[in-house]
């Protein structure tokens, strides 16, 4: 009976061992979809593999999520417009966002997982798309707070120095 309980055990584990590598491989695969180009494919293994991420080593993670957002970044200029909470543009930028800030955050905490190349497409694809939430007209001094507005050339009139209103007429 104890032959025969690590016998099931050790062909257990043998057969548990290739579901590893499943997840690389497709983490793979879903990378030479983004690579050439069929955003579709790579969007459908990425959606799969989400619910396992767990399953990677911290820099596959970075690449995951890096991944996913690029691919979601690619996947709204190729979207039709709609209106509203009906646009699918509005849809993958927003996921791109939060997987690529997702990617940032992993790759500041432990480095490594992103190249030097994928770095720098991140800064520029997260700035336009903080765009999207923060706007971009203004843009603050050196040094000065996010909450502080840009000061006017002109300081507004005092109270003292502006006009009494009018009284109505009747």
């Amino acid at each position: 009976m104890r032959r025969l309980v690590s016998c099931v055990l050790l062909l257990s584990s043998f057969a548990l061992a290739p579901g590893c590598a499943t997840y690389n491989q497709d983490l793979d695969r879903a990378r030479s979809h983004y690579e050439a180009n069929r955003f579709e494919q790579a969007l459908a293994l990425f959606r799969v593999l989400e619910h396992d991420m767990d399953s990677f080593s911290v820099p596959e993670r970075a690449q995951y999520a890096y991944l996913r957002g690029m691919t979601d970044y690619r996947l709204a200029d190729l979207a039709p417009q709609g209106t509203g909470v009906a646009d699918p543009r509005k849809g993958y930028r927003d996921n791109a966002r939060h997987w690529l800030g997702l990617a940032a955050a992993i790759e500041k905490q432990t480095p490594g997982g992103i190249t030097s190349e994928q770095k720098g497409r991140l800064t520029e694809t997260l700035a336009d798309l903080n765009r999207d939430v923060y706007g971009g007209a203004e843009t603050l001094p050196e040094g000065a707070a996010p909450g502080a507005a840009a000061q006017p050339d002109a300081a507004p009139a005092s109270p003292a120095e502006s006009p009494e209103p009018s009284a109505p007429t009747l």
